[in-house]
């Protein structure tokens, strides 16, 4: 499975879990029963990261957002935004622009357009703030 399908597939079952208070578990488990789309252990691994570290993404979504509260944001946004910023800061096999370029490929194809400008900037502007900041 190609990394951009893994990615694919982890954003899908985020983006299920801003809708559920099942748990992680709950909906791994509901997604191999509905059998939609191939379930790696990337897959797995990255949904849980992303999921157990989404209180820290979400203070870097508000932070950075400069025209939208964080309650404002569409969940598809939220979901697209949680994933690149886990592959940003903790996965080191994916490089920051990488990460901020599937993340515009994503929106791309499930959100609104002027969503795909909004992600970009956000995390756009959060990797330079974490350059400068080195």
């Amino acid at each position: 499975m190609k990394r951009r399908d893994i990615r694919e597939a982890a954003f899908y079952l985020l983006f299920e879990k801003l809708f559920s208070d099942d748990t992680a578990d709950m909906i791994i488990e509901t997604a191999y029963e509905a059998d939609n789309f191939e379930l790696t252990d990337d897959t797995v691994n990255i949904f849980r990261n992303v999921s157990s570290n989404s209180d820290e993404f979400d203070g870097i979504i508000a932070r950075f957002s400069e025209t939208r509260q964080l309650s404002r944001i569409p969940k598809i946004s939220i979901a697209i935004l949680r994933l690149a910023l886990y592959e940003i800061i903790y996965d080191d096999k994916v490089p920051a622009n990488v990460a901020i370029n599937e993340a515009v490929i994503l929106s791309k194809k499930f959100a609104f357009d002027s969503d795909v400008q909004f992600i970009n900037g956000v995390l756009g502007e959060f990797v330079r703030n974490m350059e400068s900041d080195k």
